[in-house]
């Protein structure tokens, strides 16, 4: 058993529920951070297919305040939350039974309800956030089918809850896939162990599907792909004086527990076998990691292409390994080509 009374101290003093506690309930209430117009899905770079259009159409009418606010700030998002949402669909018609999702910390969980509707329970979800407000939209729509709200910061849902809980204890056996969605970076650098807690509730074989900001190798790349974004898509949806706020206000902070491509490939590599890039936007990578490579491998074949403008991508080979993975990859490679010394020829 997995000791994690330090890393349960360390997520309750996380910026996410103290300092940033104001912006969050506010922007999920809808009183501030709103843009000044609604994002839509630019269908021109999605496939045309009927499941696909049936997704965006139900994903669209589903979306509380504060999947309005995120969806506005960093370019091609929401495309990208459709285009997952669609490859999990397809994904999950491969499983003789359900599939059970567990969406952490993704606000009013728009995605996770959309694809408990759409499956009709061949998806079965469950999402979190530590915001009523977010739980408040969750059920705008009355109590949606097959999928449910944990109301609490990620690290308060442990197996002994799900275990114990009447209403979540369907979900006590662990999950087939799990996605975090721009939360670990709202806690602490310490992405060992944030993902070696949620990985405790995979199943085995199981997806894990990580989007984050992540720290550049040179800082200045880093600020050209802010002001990129910041500039050449935020300005559709905030005038400027709110772009500026909240650079001060939250990204400041973010930034302080943001980590590199090869720390979080550390990280990964320390519980998962097999993990690609699946998306770039600037500074926003989207990343899938399994230990069962032929699960991975047929999530990654329903996935259509990137949903995104070239002049936002800056990882120009999408599904390659993350870069301390890809090292341990090669050297096992090395090891099975370098010919064995037997005892009796030493």
């Amino acid at each position: 058993m997995q000791d994690f009374d330090d890393f349960f101290a360390e997520c309750d003093l996380g910026p996410r529920i103290n300092e940033l506690t104001g912006f969050f309930t506010a922007t999920a209430a809808g009183k501030s951070g709103m843009p000044t117009r609604r994002p839509v899905v630019d269908t021109r770079l999605l496939p045309r297919d009927e499941l696909l259009h049936d997704l965006i159409c139900l994903h669209a009418t589903r979306q509380g305040f504060f999947d309005q606010h995120y969806h506005s700030s960093i370019p091609y998002r929401l495309e990208e939350e459709c285009r997952m949402a669609y490859a999990l669909l397809k994904y999950a018609r491969h499983r003789s039974a359900p599939m059970l999702l567990y969406s952490l910390g993704t606000a009013e969980g728009t995605m996770a309800r959309t694809l408990s509707e759409l499956s009709g329970g061949l998806i079965r979800t469950l999402s979190c956030s530590p915001n009523a407000e977010n739980y408040k939209c969750f059920m705008a729509y009355g109590e949606p089918p097959h999928a449910d709200f944990f109301l609490g910061p990620f690290h308060w849902l442990t197996r002994d809850v799900l275990s114990t809980d009447l209403r979540l204890a369907k979900f006590a056996s662990g999950f087939d896939v799990v996605l975090e969605d721009t939360t670990f970076q709202m806690y602490s650098p310490n992405r060992l162990k944030q993902i070696e807690f949620v990985a405790q509730h995979l199943n085995e074989g199981g997806l894990l599907l990580l989007v984050e900001k992540f720290r550049a190798l040179d800082e200045n790349d880093y600020e050209r792909r802010e002001y990129q974004k910041d500039f050449g898509f935020k300005a559709r949806y905030f005038p400027a004086d709110e772009i500026e706020r909240k650079a001060n206000l939250v990204l400041k902070t973010m930034h302080n527990n943001e980590v590199t491509l090869a720390e979080m490939s550390r990280a990964v590599s320390a519980h998962f076998k097999h993990c690609v890039i699946t998306w770039n936007s600037g500074n926003f990578y989207g990343l899938a990691a399994s230990n069962c490579e032929e699960n991975l491998n047929l999530y990654l074949s329903h996935m259509a292409e990137p949903a995104i403008p070239h002049e936002y991508v800056y990882e120009g080979d999408m599904y390659c390994r993350l870069p301390e993975l890809a090292a341990i990859a090669r050297e096992k490679r090395q090891e099975d080509a370098t010919p064995r010394t037997s005892s009796n020829e030493a």
